[in-house]
């Protein structure tokens, strides 16, 4: 009698895994199965470690194979259980806003790339799912990320940009395209791009958010294990209010993530031609007051300088421009990052 997958398969409908209240074919939880003459093998994906019906499942499958296909098999089973990437990367920074345009995603990107001259193995996700601009900050907008597989697992190569792995929504959707998606599919988005992706070994993940407070934010706080939240504001009383509702919003039981400082961006003009001057055109220190009255640390400044939307919109973040007067701003702002995520772990 030849053994047929399909008579396998047939067979393991009638095991069932209690937790999920299903067979274990249904819960596709069968995988790699191979035949070669009376010999069987597959493998058993658990969704989660269980030690208690482990053993349970796997005599149940190997019983059912051999008394309903063939009472002369050999069964060999192999329970396995999801590899988590995210385990592999000892930080895991977000850069966060009340509001829109405060340059998050500008501060999020050279932050990742200032990590990575301070050679820590950095990457960097577009977690802003709606208006993503990664790819045009990195100057990869054309680059389509390959895929590994393992086994029935396929799992995103980011790709790699000035030293950071990169890994944006904005590679596998239509750049021209508004993305029509309700709260709950644009989280589900996030959490395959994180957890779907061989980020590889890191010391940093920069996650930028999308503005404000939403779903993406819940599924952060339920799902990803964050470091601390990066609050990036401008000096002007507008951008101060909506910063005050972030950081209230993060401080929640619901979500409860450790709140690492506040950024203040724009913090004063200066002109390339008088690089000496400061002219405080929102306002003087709102963020330093803010992060003072919140009790938080103050993670640094940075001037409004034509020369950082320039090299943004060029695809060459201003930091990587080591004659740049605004480079050591952004270089400070990774070290004092750095040091109030090791203190939040110690």
């Amino acid at each position: 009698m030849t053994i047929k997958k399909e008579d396998i398969l047939e067979a393991l409908k009638g095991v069932l895994y209690f937790p999920k209240h299903d067979n274990i074919v249904n819960l596709d939880m069968v995988r790699d199965i191979k035949v070669d003459g009376k010999k069987v093998s597959f493998a058993i994906f658990f969704p989660e470690r269980d030690e208690q019906n482990e053993n349970i499942v796997r005599q149940s499958s190997i019983s059912a194979v051999i008394n309903s296909v063939d009472l002369d098999a050999e069964v060999d089973v192999e329970v396995r259980y999801p590899v988590n990437p995210l385990a592999r990367i000892k930080n895991i920074i977000a850069v966060a806003s009340g509001k829109g345009g405060v340059g998050k995603s500008t501060v999020a990107a050279n932050l990742a790339i200032a990590l990575a001259k301070e050679g820590y193995k950095t990457g960097i996700i577009d977690a802003d799912i709606y208006g993503p601009s990664i790819p045009l900050m990195f100057d990869v907008m054309d680059a389509k990320p390959k895929v590994r597989s393992e086994g029935s697992q396929q799992w995103i190569i980011p790709v790699e940009q000035y030293g950071v792995q990169v890994l944006s929504i904005g590679f596998f959707v239509d750049p021209t395209q508004a993305l029509i998606w309700r709260g709950p599919m644009a989280s589900n988005a996030l959490k395959q791009l994180l957890e779907e992706t061989d980020w590889g070994e890191l010391d940093y993940l920069v996650i930028d958010l999308p503005p404000g407070t939403g779903d993406i934010h819940l599924t952060l706080a339920q799902e990803i294990p964050v470091t601390g939240i990066a609050v990036v504001t401008t000096p002007q009383e507008v951008a101060l209010a909506d910063a005050r509702k972030a950081i209230s919003m993060f401080n929640t039981d619901k979500i409860k993530i450790p709140i690492l400082g506040f950024i203040e961006n724009m913090s004063y003009f200066t002109p390339a031609e008088l690089p000496e001057n400061k002219y405080y055109i929102f306002g003087r220190e709102g963020g330093k007051k803010l992060a003072e009255d919140s009790g938080l640390p103050f993670l640094g400044e940075i001037p409004l300088v034509q020369s950082i939307c320039d090299a943004g919109d060029r695809g060459t973040p201003v930091v990587m421009n080591e004659s740049s007067p605004v480079t050591e701003a952004f270089m400070q702002l990774a070290r004092n990052i750095r040091d109030e995520a090791a203190k939040l772990k110690s």
